[in-house]
């Protein structure tokens, strides 16, 4: 089944839907919730809750790639977990070791003034993502978008552990000077 038959069982309201994205993308989403949680037990019931949201918003949000869509569900519903466990800074996962690293570029911030600034940023910076060559755009999305360990993004980019660091390094550093050409203060 393509996912645009699984998305037309969501449109339809065929409960069969959540069971055939279950088979398909449970290990994808229990992969992005784990490195951001360190724990399979919180990383299931987010998998659950991003199951549960699906089934509530795909025929609004009609999104192109199923995939796409559900991995930034899961993702925001595990950071919002880590969040609420108020860990962020104790736990040793990939999440807080990612965000640790992007914090010399992007400062975060919460104050509701700073959301229309947070939404021009994230645009900026898929903009800047869409330029890199596909083995940097592969490296920097495994390591900041799925939060994947430094080792596995070396791997499965084919280099070693420290050409990856040092290419993230260098990415970082083009970022920081794309955003501050697009007006952002970082």
């Amino acid at each position: 089944m393509s996912d645009a038959e699984l998305l037309k069982m969501y449109h339809d309201r065929d409960e069969r839907a959540i069971q055939v994205t279950m088979r398909r993308y449970r290990s994808y989403l229990m992969k992005i919730a784990v490195q951001i949680l360190g724990d399979e037990q919180d990383a299931e019931e987010c998998v659950n809750d991003t199951y549960h949201a699906a089934w509530n918003t795909v025929p609004e949000k009609n999104p192109e790639v199923l995939s796409a869509y559900l991995g930034k569900i899961v993702r925001q519903k595990a950071i919002d977990r880590l969040r609420t466990r108020q860990r962020i800074k104790r736990q040793g996962t990939e999440y807080a070791a990612s965000l640790e690293e992007l914090s010399e570029v992007v400062a975060g911030g919460t104050m509701p003034e700073q959301e229309a600034e947070a939404a021009l940023l994230r645009e900026a910076i898929a903009k800047f993502v869409k330029t890199l060559p596909e083995e940097s755009r592969t490296l920097f999305v495994g390591r900041y978008f799925y939060f994947d360990s430094l080792k596995e993004t070396a791997s499965y980019s084919g280099m070693s552990e420290s050409k990856a660091k040092s290419k993230l390094f260098r990415i970082r550093c083009d970022l920081r000077k794309y955003l501050e050409k697009e007006g952002f203060f970082v």
